[in-house]
């Protein structure tokens, strides 16, 4: 599992652990690719006026100030131009859109793979540096709910590609959730969906309680808020069981339509994957339509994995609005798990599938001279440092993890040698090459 080191909630892997880590990132940028999303990164830094348009997470933002600073470090931290680490990838690419729309062609199809900051309190599957990978699609004053199967679909794709447990998209509509509120006579419906998203945590009793002490709700309203957010199907049942509840509404309605168009797609391309979980809310305030958790089956307690959802007034230049959805995946808190349940493994700790052994001092020159013609075929190649006895050297690439040992006779004759097997044969430098399976890093799951 990920080593904290001495400063807790900042993850630090061992070699064969980032090549678990290595290996997600490259599976998730094949896929997000393979499907025309584009690779950006944005600054680090976003002024605290950006980063807190949107949401409430105040206390989670880890503010930037210069250890010399003239004025005093106690000044300014309210300045909504003070700068702080983003905590997450949303709201930096928001900004990132308004500022290059001009650049951008709409709509703009986009992945991103980058360090963010939280202040959270340490635990597994929580850190306070963490990697984020996300994609979105952003349009230029409108963008076609198709969007939103799509992404869901592209994730749920990604997902399997991963040496993880199976999982489950969980994927609920705001509109639908509001319009049912409003329909019941609620209309906070902001402090009704921050209320529902605490089910999972204090239960049902507790959040009927929260309802109509601090919203004013009735019994009978708090009783039909949890009915609908008790609705969970795999297929698009769940629009029968909510026309039962026998509330009207016209955003109801539309969202309603939404997520059956999400959950029908779904179903058909990736079927098992996604269920319409009707208690998911989502806390931030800027999503407006489809929202989606996504949890590994086995290990719900770990929280969600993947979320995100549409949004429709988070970038705006002017009266210029650009509607995007968008997916995230907590890469870090992913493979936290990964590695804390020996879930998957890398097949060897380095990437060296050969060492080139010595046979004397003056053959450094001749083994570099191998091992370019190796590496010039894609075979990583290390050349040993001393010409230590033959013996020495296989200990030395067996306690790496280098599976292949390579020797050079005096007269020029070449062998290579598996020390996992022992087996020991001819070889050229110009034709040799490792089974497939040696030739890179495998990472494989463990069950």
């Amino acid at each position: 599992m990920a080593r904290n080191a001495s400063l807790s909630g900042f993850p630090e892997w061992l070699p064969e652990e980032r090549l678990v880590e290595l290996h997600v990132l490259d599976t998730l940028r094949r896929v997000f690719e393979l499907h025309g999303f584009s690779s950006i990164e944005t600054r680090a830094v976003e002024t605290v006026g950006q980063l807190l348009r949107k949401g409430e997470i105040d206390k989670e933002v880890y503010g930037l100030s210069r250890l010399q600073d003239d004025e005093g470090d106690a000044k300014g931290k309210a300045d909504p131009q003070a700068l702080a680490l983003h905590f997450d990838l949303t709201v930096p690419f928001a900004r990132y859109v308004v500022e290059n729309a001009g650049h951008l062609a709409f709509p703009f199809r986009r992945y991103q793979i980058q360090k963010v900051w939280r202040g959270e309190r340490p635990q597994e599957g929580r850190a306070r540096e963490f990697t984020q990978a996300d994609i979105d699609v952003v349009g230029d004053g409108g963008l076609p709910f198709r969007y939103d199967v799509e992404i869901a679909l592209v994730i749920a794709e990604a997902l399997s590609a991963l040496p993880i447990p199976d999982f489950r998209l969980r994927i609920n509509n705001r509109k639908l959730a509001e319009g049912f509120y409003r329909g019941i006579g609620l209309d906070d419906t902001a402090g009704v969906l921050r209320s529902i998203d605490k089910l999972e945590k204090i239960g049902a009793d507790k959040v009927a309680g929260l309802l109509q002490s601090e919203l004013g709700a009735t019994e009978e309203q708090a009783r039909k808020a949890l009915q609908l957010a008790g609705i969970r199907t795999e297929d698009t049942s769940f629009v029968t069981q909510v026309k039962a509840l026998g509330v009207s509404n016209e955003l109801l309605d539309e969202g309603l339509s939404e997520l059956e168009q999400v959950i029908e797609a779904a179903v058909q391309r990736a079927p098992g994957k996604v269920v319409a979980d009707l208690s998911i809310a989502r806390g931030l305030d800027y999503y407006t339509g489809t929202v989606v958790e996504t949890v590994l089956v086995g290990h719900e307690q770990l929280g969600s994995i993947c979320s995100g959802g549409r949004y429709d007034a988070l970038a705006s230049k002017g009266n210029r609005k650009f509607p995007g959805v968008g997916l995230s995946i907590g890469v870090t808190r992913l493979v936290s798990r990964i590695l804390s349940q020996d879930l998957a493994k890398a097949s060897r700790s380095v990437p060296t599938a050969v060492l080139v052994a010595l046979s004397h001092d003056d053959s450094w020159g001749a083994a570099q001279d191998v091992a370019a013609q190796l590496r010039s075929r894609g075979i990583a190649t290390e050349v040993a440092a001393k010409a230590d006895k033959f013996g020495k050297q296989i200990k030395f690439a067996d306690r790496r993890g280098i599976p292949f040992v390579w020797f050079t006779d005096d007269d020029g004759a070449h062998q290579v040698k598996d020390i996992r097997t022992g087996e020991q044969v001819p070889a050229e430098p110009g034709t040799w090459a490792p089974p497939a399976a040696d030739l890179s890093v495998q990472v494989s799951t463990t069950a």
